[in-house]
């Protein structure tokens, strides 16, 4: 018990910031300080949108941006990822908001966040780099969809209609419309995405999402426009910190919801922290420590009203480009938008939320990376088919099904791949010392098969199934030096094989088994059938002897006179010299 416990302390310790952290924030932090204030101007529509959408309001995604922002910089694996609310955790949020509401909601960050606390104590970080590309391509898209999707009621200018699926919800909102139209919350959102793609394609720098909602903002309460629906009144600080949420009796429930959260908020975060480590040059991650950092800022949001949050690629893109070099960068921004928080909420609460659903929009469509998703199809069609599944399903189921569902096709296509390399040729006999008579005579009694490859259970039964219908001969030798790896499945028919033959009168032979395949063959009882009458040989050349002499005894062939015999090549049993 005390080991354990000192080996647990051990590994917190370690998972908790140092003084290097502290030295690298103040080699410049002139630079940071600049790039963490253009990162807040961004982050606050994106703030305020997302948590709208997830159905808690604009307080909930101001609330996660800053004490989940602040948390995951301190204690986060990476110097340059930004965390907060994010349009992935939004697609997750809104079933969870129309099932349990929001307590439900902050359950479940809470939940979250003991998860990826675990998670980062049993090192787990690791393990996320698995996921294939097209997985991840494929669920960002569906991501893009669903999030565009999302901003259609607001866009739109009509009430959000009742609904979990945004299909559904979508076309609802659009029979509302129909009924009674309202084009200028239609030209607020159009407005603003224009002006956002437009701009970063023209000054990059230039953060035009929050001058886009600025002037939306002014119009709108300069010509009093009705029609034109508001984010509402917003408190002026953080709320005090509460577990008033807190309902043991839900946990059962609210388990698969959390699981789901804390694996999409670890998939995601450490997506964004190796985006970042790829756009410079020298900065590496700490996956177990990020998911650490996200762990705390997700034990802390839900106290504060927050939404679960993640390390969020748009935000943490603009933080390396505008020169972030470390940590100080996202925690100035967290530090920002509590400013905004207790200086401007009034101000906030004025801004229409079509013009935040035109954020949205273009933020959905610059996910979208066109060469990205283009590469990927041109590939492979395991590729293309693996990126087109993961994002219908997340476009009509959920994203952590959407995931599961990429992973299972991704992983059965690895295998196929893998399985159709395996390969049973035949091979020729070596004509050794024998004569041309004796070696014809050979040639018509015995048969030898050499297996490339695995051997499991993907690949077994596609080939040596044919051995059984093998016929004419009389002996069988199964080269296996080639054979790379075997499992319970690929033993389990071999052994069938050989009992097949040998009902028929065909002796197998087997030669080259490798020694770390033995224990495999002898568990199902494999080596037992093939060690009879030492039929299992170490290499060919002996298997082809001993082939030789099976005929002898059977009368087939006529005792093989003494010779001086020549070197052999243990591995292909072919002569040399």
């Amino acid at each position: 018990m005390i080991i354990a416990f000192t080996r647990i302390r051990g590994r917190i310790a370690a998972l908790l910031p140092g003084r290097t952290d502290l030295a690298e924030a103040r080699r410049d932090p002139r630079r940071d300080l600049l790039a963490g204030l253009t990162v807040a101007v961004v982050a606050l529509p994106l703030a305020l949108g997302f948590g709208v959408s997830s159905g808690l309001g604009a307080e909930a995604g101001l609330a996660t941006a800053v004490v989940a922002g602040a948390l995951a910089a301190v204690f986060g694996g990476s110097n340059l990822q930004v965390s907060g609310p994010t349009g992935a955790m939004t697609v997750v949020l809104v079933p969870i908001v129309a099932a349990h509401g929001p307590s439900g909601v902050l359950m479940v960050g809470l939940m979250a966040g003991v998860m990826l606390v675990g998670l980062a104590l049993l090192r787990a970080g690791k393990y996320m780099q698995y996921v294939p590309a097209p997985v991840v391509e494929g669920f960002t898209l569906g991501i893009a969809c669903v999030i565009g999707l999302q901003q259609v009621p607001n866009a739109l200018g009509v009430p959000k209609p009742e609904g979990e699926r945004v299909l559904v919800v979508t076309w609802r909102a659009l029979e509302d419309f129909a009924k009674e139209p309202n084009w200028t919350s239609i030209a607020f959102a159009a407005a603003v995405a224009a002006v956002m793609l437009i701009g970063a394609r023209l000054r990059p720098t230039v953060p035009f999402s929050i001058l886009a909602v600025i002037v939306a903002t002014v119009v709108a309460q300069a010509a009093r426009l009705d029609a034109v629906t508001p984010i509402g009144d917003l408190p002026s600080g953080l709320p005090s910190p509460s577990l008033a949420f807190l309902d043991l009796g839900a946990l059962g429930s609210l388990l698969a919801p959390a699981v789901a959260v804390a694996a999409l908020a670890a998939l995601e975060s450490l997506l964004s922290a190796s985006v970042a480590d790829g756009m410079t040059v020298g900065q590496r991650h700490d996956p177990d420590r990020e998911l650490f950092g996200q762990g705390l800022a997700n034990l802390a949001a839900p106290l504060f009203g927050g939404v679960p949050a993640t390390g969020a690629i748009a935000r943490t893109a603009v933080n390396v480009r505008t020169g972030a070099g470390t940590r100080l960068a996202a925690l100035t921004h967290a530090a920002v938008l509590a400013v905004i928080v207790f200086a401007a909420a009034p101000l906030v609460s004025r801004i229409p939320l079509a013009a935040l659903a035109g954020v949205l929009l273009a933020t959905a469509i610059r996910m979208v990376e066109v060469g990205s998703l283009r590469a990927m199809a041109k590939a492979t069609r395991s590729d293309a088919l693996i990126l087109v599944l993961t994002a219908v399903a997340t476009l009509v189921l959920d994203l952590v099904y959407a995931v599961i569902i990429g992973l299972v096709a991704a992983g059965a296509l690895a295998l196929r791949a893998v399985a159709m390399q395996a390969r049973l040729d035949q091979v020729p006999l070596d004509r050794g010392d024998h004569s041309a008579e004796e070696h014809a005579l050979l040639g018509e009694h015995i048969v030898a098969y050499r297996i490339d490859g695995p051997l499991f259970f993907a690949a077994a039964h596609r080939f040596l199934l044919e051995l059984a219908e093998v016929a004419d001969v009389r002996v069988v030798i199964l080269r296996m030096s080639r054979v790379t790896t075997i499992d319970a499945t690929g033993a389990l028919v071999l052994k069938d094989v050989v009992d097949k033959l040998n009902r028929r009168g065909i002796v197998v032979m087997t030669s080259g088994i490798r020694p770390g395949q033995r224990q495999v063959l002898e568990s199902v009882g494999a080596l037992e059938v093939l060690r009879l009458e030492e039929r299992e040989y170490t290499t060919t050349p002996e298997a082809i002897r001993g082939a030789r002499s099976h005929l002898e005894r059977a009368g087939v062939m006529p005792p093989l006179p003494a010779r001086t015999r020549r070197p052999v090549n243990e591995d292909s049993g072919e002569t040399v010299g």
